[in-house]
């Protein structure tokens, strides 16, 4: 993979707080904002904004008014559209500025090269802010040295290269070993059964990797006994890794570029739909929690979903999320984001931490409290 080397430096912050990181050289404005996140250790709890000599590149809000009014949508504009020099913006009340610099080519893979400084707490005041609460929690006898420091609890870390390296690796993604194994499988082309479903053969080749995803223990008949990869099929073809033409399946030239598999599972998951927060909430608490059962849970993710959520106009209850999440587990267990091989028990599965950026952001945060 191609990449490219920034060098990204919080301005105006005292310690100096500085990364610099590999990334994608076809990298999009959405995936440079969630790879600035990562490396600099923010939550992703604001808006941003990438600002060029020429131009400000931001999230289209519908409804909203916008400032300049003649910013640009970031999701048609890339990392090279931006130029040698270019602002990165966050937490418009806070203020927060990063002055970003290409360095040139990185190395074969993303990550994070050099770095110093802690990220400050979001929410802390800005620049300024953040001074006054250094200076406060460096005084012992201040009279609100106790409360900032219980407001901060272990949220001011020291940088971390090794750590940030691999949250910047989770962030550009792999793809999981299912989907490289039925693509690897579908390689040549198969032809489907007339009723439109994989053959016998290779159904039961996936389930030699996956056995547990047919829990009755004998060889599968159909593909729909493997219900993950009933949806796994399904998905693939929906968002153009697979193709059908004249009755037969086969890879799209996408399926041999690993960014362009990631990008397009992700596509999957449409931002503010019930189905991509609760899967979200999901396998960010089983990576982060450890297994646990489905009731427990959809008790665990049910008061972060928030206000507002409803099936047949009335409120949503922690039974219905238990529900959706039964739903929707073939899917993540064909995506490798769940391991259900102990049908008692749910456990992160091994794409929990590098497939769903906002669910990994989530864990670390839930790591921090």
């Amino acid at each position: 993979m191609k990449t490219t080397r920034l060098r990204v430096v919080m301005r105006g912050v005292e310690p100096a707080v500085a990364r610099v990181i590999d990334v994608p050289a076809e990298a999009t404005l959405p995936e440079l904002h969630d790879l600035l996140q990562a490396a600099l250790g923010w939550t992703d709890s604001h808006l941003h904004q990438f600002v060029t000599a020429e131009a400000t590149y931001g999230i289209d809000l519908p409804g909203m008014d916008v400032w300049p009014e003649d910013q640009r949508d970031e999701d048609g504009a890339r990392l090279v559209d931006l130029g040698p020099r270019f602002e990165y913006r966050y937490d418009f009340g806070d203020g927060w500025i990063h002055d970003v610099e290409v360095l040139g080519t990185g190395d074969a893979a993303p990550g994070c090269v050099d770095g110093q400084g802690a990220c400050p707490p979001e929410d802390c005041g800005g620049a300024g802010g953040y001074a006054e609460l250094l200076e406060v929690l460096a005084k012992s006898t201040h009279p609100e040295h106790e409360h900032m420091r219980n407001w901060v609890g272990n949220r001011l870390r020291p940088f971390d290269r090794a750590a940030t390296d691999q949250r910047v690796r989770r962030v550009v993604g792999e793809v999981p070993e299912s989907v490289r194994l039925l693509i690897d499988l579908i390689a040549d082309g198969v032809k489907l059964t007339p009723g439109g479903r994989l053959p016998r053969a290779l159904g039961r080749s996936m389930q030699e990797h996956r056995p547990h995803w047919y829990p009755l223990g004998r060889p599968a008949s159909v593909e729909e006994d493997l219900m993950p990869l009933a949806a796994l099929h399904d998905l693939l073809r929906r968002v153009g890794i697979l193709r059908l033409r004249h009755g037969v399946l086969a890879p799209t030239r996408a399926a041999a570029d690993d960014l362009a598999v990631v990008r397009r599972l992700r596509s999957a998951f449409e931002p503010d739909t019930f189905t991509t927060e609760i899967t979200g909430l999901a396998i960010a608490a089983l990576a982060q929690y450890g297994p646990s059962t489905s009731k427990e849970l959809a008790a665990h993710i049910y008061p972060f979903l928030g206000k507002g959520w409803q099936i047949n106009g009335r409120p949503l209850t922690e039974s219905d999320v238990a529900n959706a999440l039964h739903q929707h587990s073939p899917i993540m267990c064909g995506l490798d984001l769940l391991d259900d091989s102990d049908w008692h028990v749910w456990a992160p599965g091994p794409s929990a931490c590098t497939l769903l950026p906002r669910a990994t952001m989530l864990a670390d945060v839930w790591a921090q409290e």
